[in-house]
C-alpha cells in the first residue's frame, strides 16, 4: 500500500481537502464581514444626511418665528413693502430647503409646510386688519401679538422634528 505510486497523491489530497474547506469558510466569512461593514457605513452616512436635514429644517422654522421676522429689513419700509419682502424671503428659503422633504418624516414635512403657510397667512391677516395709516412698527407689534395669542405651531413643529431625531439616534 505504501509502495504504490499514487500514495503521495492520496496523502496530498487528504491534507489539501481540509485546508481548502477552511480557506473557503475563511473567504466567505471575510466577505460577509466586509458586506456588513459596508451596510453599517452606508446606514451611518444615511443617518448623517437625515440629521442634517432635520437641522436645516429646524433652522428654517427658527427663522420663521415672527420674533425673528420682525427684525429683518429696514425700519423705514412701508408696511406693504415689508410684507412683500418677508413673504418673498420665507418662500425663497422654503424653496431652497424643499429637497429636505426626502429625509424628514411625512408628518414633520406636513407640519413645516403648515407652519410656513400659517405665518404667511398671519402676515396677510395682520396687514388686512390694520388701518391704512399704520406704521411698520405698529404692524410688527400687532403681528407679534397675533402670533403670541394664537397656537404656537412653529414650536410644535420643532418638537415634532426633535422627536423624529430621537427615534433616529
Amino acid at each position: 500500500m505504501f509502495d504504490s505510486d499514487y500514495f503521495p497523491y492520496a496523502v496530498t489530497i487528504l491534507i489539501a481537502i481540509p485546508f481548502l474547506v477552511f480557506a473557503k469558510q475563511f473567504v466567505y466569512g471575510f466577505l460577509n464581514l466586509k458586506k456588513k461593514e459596508l451596510q453599517l457605513i452606508s446606514g451611518k452616512s444615511n443617518n448623517d444626511i437625515k440629521l442634517q436635514a432635520y437641522e436645516r429644517m429646524t433652522l428654517f422654522l427658527e427663522r420663521l418665528k415672527p420674533s425673528n421676522l420682525v427684525m429683518k429689513f429696514d425700519k423705514n419700509l412701508a408696511v406693504h413693502e415689508f410684507l412683500f419682502l418677508v413673504e418673498k424671503s420665507i418662500n425663497e428659503e422654503f424653496e431652497y430647503n424643499a429637497s429636505q422633504q426626502l429625509y424628514v418624516s411625512q408628518t414633520s414635512w406636513d407640519n413645516i409646510v403648515t407652519s410656513k403657510n400659517n405665518v404667511i397667512q398671519l402676515l396677510h391677516k395682520t396687514y388686512e386688519n390694520l388701518s391704512e395709516d399704520s406704521k411698520l412698527q405698529d404692524f410688527k407689534t400687532v403681528f407679534l401679538m397675533n402670533y403670541v395669542n394664537d397656537e404656537d405651531y412653529i414650536s410644535e413643529s420643532i418638537d415634532g422634528l426633535r422627536n423624529d431625531v430621537n427615534k433616529l439616534i
